[in-house]
């Protein structure tokens, strides 16, 4: 299917790895331009239609020069994936309001600071689409609370945001992961220390019976930004082989 992504420009976060690096290779494969951003520039692929900048996202000084930096290789930004995350900490009780904060600022400032950057240039154009990727622990218990917290105040600004711009031609949509496993990530991790445990884990916790998959959540997200899902205003969707145990 032509998804009409061929010479889009997508600025993707935490791109060097996992969910974003399967993101960038989807829209690369549609003929989009990619722009990723990461602590790490090594991602693997390189071509005229990719560029790499290398940034601590959470500085705000850093994720303004990454945004200069991508303004400048292509000229605009049409799509803007908001990928960057991480957990920290352990029981709320346990756990600083410091790990709290570097938490909200890593998962979830960094994508309002991001998306308050490329709205200017996309309501100049009439047009755009921010994809914010979360996770089904932002609904429900599950994660760490530092994690979850962040994951579900993306989930409230992802409608909040998209209320606001869809009259200006611009598409806000989010994404909710379930437990996706690729070689870097925490799940493999855990794979290799106890695979029966992570077996049974699997059995009692995902009815699909197997972890997700980087490229599954990067089928969405190419088709979010197409004009294929111009009805899809606002929607945070799970992908998580009925995982989550929420019903919305």
């Amino acid at each position: 299917m032509d998804l009409g992504l061929k010479d889009k420009v997508v600025l993707i976060t935490g791109g060097s790895k996992g969910i974003g690096k399967a993101i960038a290779c989807a829209f690369l494969e549609e003929e989009a331009k990619v722009v990723t951003i990461a602590r790490s520039v090594k991602v693997g692929f390189k071509g005229e239609n990719m560029f790499n900048v290398q940034a601590d996202l959470t500085s705000e000084a850093e994720r303004q020069r990454a945004y200069s930096m991508a303004m400048e290789a292509f000229g605009r930004i049409d799509i803007l994936i908001n990928n960057l995350g991480g957990s920290n900490g352990g029981a709320v009780a346990e756990t600083s309001l410091q790990l709290f904060r570097d938490a909200l600022n890593l998962n979830y400032l960094s994508a309002v600071h991001l998306s308050q950057l490329v709205l200017p240039q996309m309501k100049k154009q009439k047009s755009g689409s921010i994809i914010n990727i979360s996770s089904i622990f932002g609904r429900e218990s599950g994660g760490k609370p530092t994690y979850n917290s962040s994951k579900a105040a993306m989930i409230s600004f992802t409608k909040a945001l998209a209320d606001e711009v869809i009259s200006e031609g611009i598409r806000v949509n989010g994404i909710a992961p379930g437990s996706i496993l690729h070689s870097t990530g925490n799940w493999q991790k855990r794979l290799d220390e106890n695979p029966q445990k992570i077996k049974q884990f699997v059995s009692d916790e995902i009815p699909a019976g197997r972890f997700g998959t980087p490229e599954e959540v990067a089928n969405v997200a190419i088709f979010l930004a197409s004009e294929k899902a111009s009805w899809i205003v606002g929607a945070t969707i799970n992908v998580d082989g009925a995982q989550s145990k929420s019903n919305f």
